[in-house]
């Protein structure tokens, strides 16, 4: 049990230390820009989810990782990684709002179901192998900015909505 409880405060400390930084630096300099300028670096970001396919490859992981965990984290991250990068080829027009929606709601749910399907597979940390850093390090950064993506998106939405109200076209 004791790895297991390492592995969830190693997890605890990223989400401390990851809001943090993103209270002290992140989101002082995006609550300021224009939506689209705003969701870019993020974008940017979540389009190295990529990295999810680690979960495939023998030798990076225990022979041992349970996979209908690896497969569907895998094939979750590669979905969003696209998402990102299709929101961000498009950012300026409508559809790329859209697709933003679209990729959060996606990347968001993909985390929490990699959790999920951990947990319901019984994975054991050492399973992990060389891709230990993605759940410990990566995704709660990824989730802190799924948060900010959705507090972007819905601020920006309800400035619009309220602009309008005042001045219909």
């Amino acid at each position: 049990m004791l790895p297991q409880l390492y592995f969830f405060v190693s997890i605890a400390f990223s989400f401390i230390a990851w809001g943090i930084v993103t209270a002290r630096y992140i989101w002082p300099e995006l609550r300021l820009r224009q939506r689209a300028e705003a969701l870019r670096p993020l974008l940017i970001l979540h389009s190295f989810r990529f990295m999810g396919l680690v979960f495939l490859i023998p030798g990076v992981v225990s022979p041992d990782l349970p996979s209908a965990f690896a497969h569907s984290a895998a094939h979750g991250d590669v979905i969003a990684a696209t998402l990102a990068l299709l929101s961000l080829l498009s950012l300026q027009r409508r559809a790329g709002v859209v697709i933003a929606w679209i990729f959060n709601l996606w990347g968001s749910v993909d985390l929490l179901n990699a959790f999920y399907q951990a947990n319901n597979a019984g994975l054991l940390p050492g399973q992990l192998g060389a891709a230990y850093f993605i759940p410990t390090f990566v995704v709660p950064l990824l989730l802190i900015t799924h948060g900010l993506a959705f507090r972007i998106l819905l601020q920006h939405q309800n400035e619009f909505a309220t602009r309008e109200s005042r001045h219909p076209a």
